[in-house]
């Protein structure tokens, strides 16, 4: 029979698997389980998966699930960074997370940080006029990596802001796969660490100003844990990059942000008549839940555990998948359909729509960096449908095989023309 009907055995390592077919290995493991768990090996290690709503309150449980130890070397010292709050637990973690949660509180830091990126995005825009050709993807992420390093009180120069926007993306790039991406995500993060932990030493010596009051950057140096003491500067660093890389991510849902209008272009006018934001809103909720970012996330099972009948022994990896989630038909209607519609009017339920995790918000679990990222693409949403540009013959396949993934071309335009708002 096909491996793609019969569950792999509970003994079988499935890291080669996973990284052969990437986003489609744990739904076509789900579907052969029929929507129940499904056991196998990563890394060697013992895992289960789940999918559901209420998997999602079962995996955000601390009482059922930790942090610690649960992420592999190679993706922190590729995505995340030794030390930063996704590896902590408990108060610690709580303590951790209130740093970020405080610099986003009232929605005013994602709207100063919106304001910043649609300024970026009109200065680059007037660039392109003239047919220059742009991959829409590269010029992204330079746009937020300028956008969320003024927001974050670092004073880099243009060189300096367009190296963090290619080391920001090779982080996310390289955290998944073997061979050379993988190497340059190690380089890319540890050059970014020494940069940043030399600017928070220099700003606690006196030696540079810590930056305007409240910033980001001023924040994160003078943060102390629940232990009452500083970040080291390399912890400080790592947590400084769990702002600016989330963001400059974002890059990653703008081109398919793209890749949707020019696919589905009645789209377009939809945002163009747009004026309060509401339908931009929607059609970023959708971005995210159709196309693919990350394919789920895992922890360690905190003690013995039962799950639907099912024995999880203490230390088991625990993966909630997140793509089969969003794609999931007994939850959405025509899944494989992209229809902003489905969120018209609403802000989608906290275990209803997951692609960058789930969890309760009001007990920390949301990821902080999730309403940034909605903003954040809103803004890009309305911008995109204001440019006439065309779009060359390219290669717009996003391979499911890939994570991340991406149009191949990264969204090549040219001739882009401002000004079509009217």
């Amino acid at each position: 029979m096909s491996p793609l009907k019969t569950p792999l055995a509970p003994w079988t390592d499935s890291t080669l698997p996973l990284l052969a077919r990437g986003y489609a290995w744990l739904p076509d493991r789900m579907r052969a389980a029929r929507g129940g768990p499904v056991r196998t090996r990563l890394l060697g290690r013992p895992a289960i998966a789940l999918r559901g709503p209420a998997a999602i309150g079962f995996f955000y449980d601390e009482r059922h699930i930790r942090r610690a130890s649960a992420l592999p070397d190679p993706v922190l010292d590729t995505l995340f960074g030794q030390g930063a709050v996704h590896t902590l637990d408990g108060d610690a973690h709580r303590a951790r997370k209130a740093m970020f949660l405080a610099l986003l509180k009232d929605g005013a830091g994602v709207a100063a940080l919106a304001e910043h990126v649609a300024l970026h995005w009109s200065e680059a825009v007037t660039d392109w006029d003239g047919g220059r050709r742009v991959v829409l993807f590269d010029e992204t992420a330079r746009i937020l990596a300028r956008s969320v390093c003024t927001w974050t009180g670092l004073g880099l120069s243009d060189g300096d802001t367009r190296q963090m926007a290619e080391d920001c993306t090779a982080m996310v790039d390289g955290f998944a796969t073997l061979g050379a991406r993988h190497w340059r995500a190690r380089a890319a993060r540890a050059r970014q660490e020494e940069a940043l932990a030399a600017l928070v030493r220099a700003a606690r010596e006196g030696e540079e100003p810590a930056g305007d009051s409240g910033t980001a950057f001023e924040t994160v140096t003078w943060h102390r844990d629940a232990d009452g003491r500083l970040l080291d500067p390399h912890t400080a660093a790592v947590e400084l990059l769990n702002i600016i890389r989330p963001t400059v991510a974002i890059a990653w849902f703008a081109a398919f942000a793209a890749h949707a209008l020019h696919r589905w272009p009645a789209h377009r006018e939809l945002l163009r008549k747009d004026t309060e934001g509401q339908y931009a809103r929607a059609f970023a909720h959708e971005v995210r839940r159709f196309y693919p970012f990350a394919p789920f996330v895992g922890g360690l099972a905190a003690t013995d555990l039962t799950w639907q009948g099912e024995a999880i022994a203490k230390d088991t990896l625990v993966l909630l998948d997140l793509y089969g989630h969003n794609h999931d038909p007994e939850r959405w209607d025509a899944p494989y359909r992209f229809d902003p519609q489905r969120f018209a009017g609403r802000e989608p339920g906290a275990d209803e729509l997951i692609p960058q995790g789930g969890g309760d918000p009001a007990r920390g679990h949301r990821c902080p960096g999730e309403d940034i990222t909605v903003a954040v693409l809103a803004t890009f949403a309305a911008e995109l449908a204001a440019l006439d540009f065309d779009v060359p013959e390219q290669d717009l396949s996003i391979p499911l095989s890939r994570v991340p993934t991406r149009p191949r071309s990264g969204f090549v335009l040219t001739a882009a023309r401002s000004g079509v708002l009217g």
